[in-house]
């Protein structure tokens, strides 16, 4: 198959915009996670609510350990994000080309997006666990990426990588749920002004929005469990027992479980789940708002790359 041109146009736009909104929502999602890392008694919890981790870096004079991790976390969500958008249109286009068919039903959308994100989840497995030891580490005590994943083994650096597997059809619920909407939408403007059946190639920014949101928390709330076991997973062990990450025994996914189960009851798989759904509407509706708006753009930028490199090999040999 030829250069895929429209494949590495969705991909940077999608990049792109999934490093606006990580920035944009960072110290959510830190308090998000620090949140979601600590299983303790109700008498016995340090965060009551989402907002005691916010409260604890402001009295501190830590604010700016809100951001800890953030360099790690942009990398991951630009790199995972590109290799996403990628994969997906790219296997999406495959299959059309293969089919012969001009739309894609939603069982091979949610195969395609499967695949697309476990190729993602591989690729950026360790870089996902060294931003959640970031995130989670005491305010002020973060360390940087190579340090992070030194302190551990390698095999180490995938931990919740099987859970990270199986969340793969949160995005793949999400951007079905996205894609269907916006494709029902966007014929129905067109229907009621021209009759046509194509649709036009963008949302509005307003649109894209919404329907991000609706599409990103149903796929949260019906994942939310295994996300919750998968932070636990991947969190820094606490200094205040003055124990090592080497001392510490391994985690596990059963481990994890029993662990809610024991201290927080079947509540506890949901601790914390509207900070989830929260942070993650509103990072994927601007995703997709941001993606929606970039992309002519980018095509446009990319088709001038490509004449431009055709224009100098070009002349190159005809020198």
């Amino acid at each position: 198959m030829a250069f895929d041109l429209e494949s590495l146009s969705e991909a940077t736009s999608g990049a792109l915009g999934a490093l606006v909104s990580t920035t944009i929502l960072y110290p959510l999602d830190t308090c998000k996670t620090k949140y979601q890392a600590e299983v303790s008694s109700h008498h016995q919890q340090k965060y009551r609510r989402i907002s005691d981790v916010l409260w604890e870096a402001i009295s501190n004079n830590q604010v700016l350990s809100l951001y800890q991790g953030l360099g790690t976390k942009i990398l991951q969500s630009f790199i995972s994000q590109f290799v996403y958008f990628y994969g997906y249109s790219f296997f999406k286009r495959l299959y059309l080309e293969k089919s012969g068919s001009r739309t894609i039903g939603t069982k091979a959308n949610l195969i395609i997006a499967a695949a697309a994100g476990a190729c993602t989840v591989i690729i950026t497995q360790p870089l996902d666990t060294a931003s959640s030891r970031m995130q989670t580490s005491a305010f002020g005590k973060s360390k940087g990426l190579w340090k992070t994943l030194s302190e551990g083994t390698w095999k180490e650096a995938f931990d919740g990588l099987g859970i990270s597997l199986l969340l793969t059809s949160n995005p793949s619920i999400q951007y079905t749920v996205f894609d269907q909407l916006k494709l029902r939408l966007l014929k129905g403007k067109l229907r009621n002004k021209t009759g046509a059946e194509s649709s036009p190639e963008a949302l509005s920014a307003f649109s894209a929005f919404v329907l991000g949101a609706v599409s990103k928390c149903i796929a949260t709330s019906l994942t939310y469990p295994a996300i919750r076991c998968k932070v636990m997973l991947q969190a820094a062990e606490s200094d205040e027992d003055g124990k090592t990450n080497k001392d510490q025994p391994r985690k596990t996914v059963s481990g994890a479980i029993y662990s809610i189960w024991k201290k927080e009851g079947l509540v506890g798989f949901f601790k914390g789940l509207e900070a989830q759904v929260l942070k993650t509407v509103l990072s994927s509706a601007l995703l997709l708002m941001i993606k929606e708006k970039i992309t002519k753009t980018t095509w446009v930028t990319m088709l001038a790359l490509r004449r431009y490199l055709i224009v100098n090999r070009t002349r190159l040999k005809g020198a």
